[in-house]
């Protein structure tokens, strides 16, 4: 963790003060399993949020960003099991009963309430469950840990954390849960992230810093190529810290933070994608500017055949050299240096000779490496992926069934 922050333990979206949530079982995914959650401040709060990039967007991606346009919220209510996309009139009805229904419940106007659905697409919400079930759910300060669990859909565990920040200015607290597994792209992916902070913040501030964020952490993840309508981001910062206000000026270490949160959330999702047993880091150093770094590391950790051999231990490299070579970036292949797990397998245009067995036994870990220098410029980044398996057909074969 970066110097002034460090993570807390069995921190959670409700670690931060003032903070509550909690979750019950409304039967909308399974009988058994918490799929209704709502996560709220005791105090209004400074909020922010970024989107699907899908052209198709959901009924709650729609009120929610319309009940954003002011800068402010104070609740969100989530359910997963069914994304409440693609269902005309009546899945906006749906979407603005669900804010309405807590923001009766917690004392709040309904703009203050924010709304996120994730799981089939096209199926109708069983608002008869969720009347009776938002009644039920009663938010507390440990609650965080019931909500991550209850916005997951394929997801194998929940994805949550909480940082402590010292500052000359107070400590504050910035935490997260988010949920992904499948249907996972840049820009964005099929994601829920919901991030709270008890310091101060200058609304335009928060709003940059979000962007920033995401771009470096959710806009770099894939692991199967598709987005979704329902893609949410947000952050809600309701000042129980009592800090000075954070802004532009003063808020570098804020920003550090609110990057390390997410980058940490983003790649559990990688890790964690549909049928993956292992998290690949793409890095790209050197590139002729930022956006073509993020371009190649995001084709590369993108590419099918790449993640396929990664599955299967093989270390071809060439799968990584072909998807930098399409990626779009200014590639000279004499200047290229290409490194697996931190060999050198390619250099200034020619391969190098290594040791197979011996990568071959390394790629089985349950993290892999891959570093490009392309030595034309100072661009940099990073992106996560996943390898590719038969479990993830398996998976996605009967998801509606």
């Amino acid at each position: 963790m970066g110097a002034g922050f460090k993570a807390i333990t069995s921190g959670t979206v409700t670690s931060p003060q003032g903070f509550l949530g909690g979750a019950v079982e409304a039967s909308i995914k399974s009988p058994d399993k918490l799929d209704l959650a709502v996560l709220c401040s005791e105090k209004p709060c400074v909020a922010a949020g970024v989107f699907t990039a899908n052209l198709i967007k959901s009924a709650p991606v729609l009120l929610s960003k319309k009940h954003l346009k002011g800068g402010r919220a104070q609740a969100i209510v989530v359910n997963s099991g069914c994304a409440n996309a693609c269902t005309g009139d009546s899945g906006m009805a749906d979407a603005v009963e669900m804010t309405s229904l807590v923001a009766d419940k917690l004392g709040l106007s309904t703009k203050d309430v924010l709304v996120a659905s994730t799981g089939v697409i096209g199926v109708p919400l069983p608002m008869d469950k969720i009347r009776t079930c938002i009644q039920r759910i009663v938010p507390a300060k440990d609650g965080g840990h019931k909500l991550a669990r209850a916005i997951m859909t394929t997801d194998t565990f929940p994805k949550e954390i909480a940082m402590a920040v010292e500052t000359k200015m107070g400590r504050f607290t910035i935490g997260g849960v988010a949920k992904g597994a499948g249907m996972i792209h840049p820009n964005m992916a099929t994601l829920l992230v919901f991030l709270t902070t008890d310091a101060v913040v200058d609304a335009y501030f928060l709003k940059s810093a979000l962007r920033r964020a995401v771009a470096d952490s959710f806009n770099m993840i894939t692991i199967d190529g598709d987005t979704s309508p329902s893609d949410t981001v947000v952050i809600l910062a309701n000042g129980l810290a009592g800090t000075p206000i954070i802004n532009q000026s003063n808020g570098k270490l804020f920003g550090a933070a609110l990057d390390e949160v997410c980058r940490y959330l983003a790649k559990c999702i990688a890790r964690d994608g549909e049928g993956a047993t292992k998290l690949i880091e793409v890095a790209i150093e050197s590139a002729l500017s930022e956006a073509q770094a993020r371009l190649a590391a995001r084709t590369i950790a993108s590419s099918a055949l790449f993640k396929a051999a990664m599955y299967g231990n093989d270390p071809n490299w060439g799968r990584i050299v072909a998807a930098l070579g399409r990626s779009g970036a200014k590639v000279s292949e004499k200047k290229l240096e290409v490194y697996l797990n931190g060999v050198c397998v390619m250099k200034q245009g020619s391969p190098v000779p290594f040791d197979e067995p011996k990568m071959r036994h390394g790629l089985d870990d349950k993290e892999v490496s891959v570093r490009l220098c392309l030595n034309l410029g100072r661009g940099k980044a990073v992106a996560w992926g996943c390898d590719l398996s038969e479990e993830y057909v398996t998976i996605n074969s009967a998801y509606t069934s």
